[in-house]
């Protein structure tokens, strides 16, 4: 054990940090719950039903929120809650692919933990129109990027790479080791490094906006 957690000092990374990325994987492994590596492209959303995944609102039912019609998900963004995988991932590429009905705001939440609630600590890729490619850090996780910034958000670099409202895009967020990159259709528009949180289950927020979802996709980080 210390020989694995020493090497990295070597190269520079603070022994503080490396530790704190080794407990968030543990905390899994405590409890009985081994990140799953995609060795594989796998369909999260099998374009029938929720299967996989746990629908959360903090009250009501969230299958007033959350629904499957015509082989795509519906959320009407309301009220705030999200979707997360059952099973916590680590090092994988995820694609994703949405539209909003009118321009909206939702999220995808990676290397969540903790209980359900809103919202839970994680990573957010931001999903607000016009801002697709923000992070948002939430419940106390961190990455290099954001250290020294007096909010929760790093925005984007470049400018936006959506497509109008009512068009697909596709969203793809490569998380490997401890670094996250974000794609917005082909483009890459950011990246986080030396993150607190490397492993965790994947949330889709509901938001306050009416949006679809035709795509949720896990493959090998590349």
């Amino acid at each position: 054990m210390n020989t694995a957690l020493s090497r990295p000092r070597r190269l520079g990374v603070p022994f503080s940090f490396v530790v704190g990325c080794w407990l968030s994987v543990m905390a899994f492994k405590a409890g009985g719950i081994e990140p799953v590596r995609p060795v594989q492209r796998t369909e999260l959303f099998n374009g029938r039903d929720f299967t996989g995944w746990f629908l959360f609102v903090p009250d009501g039912n969230p299958t007033n929120t959350w629904s499957v019609r015509d082989g795509v998900i519906h959320c009407t963004g309301s009220p705030a809650g999200y979707i997360r995988t059952v099973e916590p991932y680590q090092d994988y590429k995820l694609t994703v692919e949405w539209r909003f009905l009118k321009p909206g705001n939702t999220g995808v939440l990676v290397h969540m933990s903790g209980p359900d609630r809103i919202w839970p600590r994680s990573i957010e890729a931001q999903g607000l129109h016009q801002n697709q490619g923000d992070f948002w850090v939430i419940g106390g996780t961190d990455f290099k990027e954001h250290q020294g910034l007096s909010g929760r958000r790093v925005p984007r670099k470049g400018p936006s790479r959506e497509n109008p409202v009512g068009e697909w895009n596709t969203y793809e967020i490569i998380c490997k080791g401890d670094t996250i990159r974000l794609y917005v259709n082909g483009h890459l528009v950011n990246r986080a490094t030396e993150c607190s949180d490397t492993a965790g289950h994947i949330c889709i927020q509901s938001e306050g906006s009416e949006f679809e979802i035709r795509r949720i996709s896990l493959a090998p980080a590349d």
